[in-house]
């Protein structure tokens, strides 16, 4: 198996889950409704224990330990997509990330699920039931709010117009993608992305929403490969102050 390959893969999986995870976790106290609050802060857990399961699964594979890869590396070697380490802004586009990114990662997950890589498959049949409440809690949300009134239709519209871009970075190919669908480890973002583009118009025809064509959107790439945005060092600083202030503590 081509260890390689594997660990890319594994990588920008936990990384994507951690850092969007921590960006959920910023709703705490702060979300437009007490259940909101709530949903975000149980879909931040979530997220960051599937992280957890996936570095610690790259342990084995001869990484670091959990914590060190998530609290002691710089923005330059995470492999997590740009779309998530964008500011939480505005419910609206928090909401709009939500559907997108998590439609994404459940299909990823269910791929996954047949993974040649058996610890992987097992992990991802666990996970993809975990991720049924947070695609469900999401496309209720869009498809009330995307039909609802005419300043929720216009702020939702706005944040899809404005995430699309965004959310097609994450499946810029890896470097190991021949390899990765050669071996079965993984079936390719081309196929996920596929997936998800049917599920998302899907969604979206139940609601007054209107989704730009496909070909005239550019992706936003390079978080794969270390190239982020301004965004991201702050929001690892943040995350990892107090781990920094004594890495071998005990709690």
């Amino acid at each position: 198996m081509n260890l390689p390959a594997l660990k890319e893969l594994l990588y920008k999986i936990a990384d994507d889950q951690l850092i969007l995870g921590h960006r959920n976790s910023e709703w705490t106290g702060m979300g437009p409704l007490l259940e909101e609050d709530i949903a975000f802060s149980s879909m931040a857990q979530d997220k960051i224990g599937q992280s957890l399961s996936l570095y610690s699964m790259l342990q084995k594979l001869g990484e670091p330990p959990p914590d060190t890869v998530a609290f002691m590396r710089n923005a330059s070697s995470f492999h997590n997509c740009i779309f998530v380490e964008l500011p939480n802004g505005e419910y609206d586009f928090s909401l709009m990330r939500h559907f997108l990114y998590d439609t994404a990662i459940a299909l990823r997950f269910d791929m996954l699920s047949s993974s040649s890589f058996q610890t992987l498959a097992e992990l991802s049949t666990k996970i993809k039931g975990e991720l049924r409440y947070h695609t469900l809690h999401a496309n209720i949300w869009i498809k009330q709010l995307g039909s609802a009134t005419p300043e929720s239709i216009r702020r939702l519209q706005t944040s899809l117009e404005y995430a699309l871009p965004y959310a097609l970075g994450m499946f810029e190919a890896s470097p190991f993608e021949k390899d990765l669908v050669s071996e079965r480890i993984f079936e390719g973002e081309k196929i996920l992305q596929q997936r998800w583009q049917k599920k998302i118009e899907e969604v979206l025809l139940q609601t007054r929403l209107t989704l730009p064509d496909w070909n005239s959107l550019s992706p936003v790439t390079g978080g794969r490969t270390g190239k982020h945005s301004e965004h991201l060092q702050p929001l690892l600083d943040e995350m990892s102050e107090v781990f920094k202030i004594d890495p071998t503590a005990e709690w």
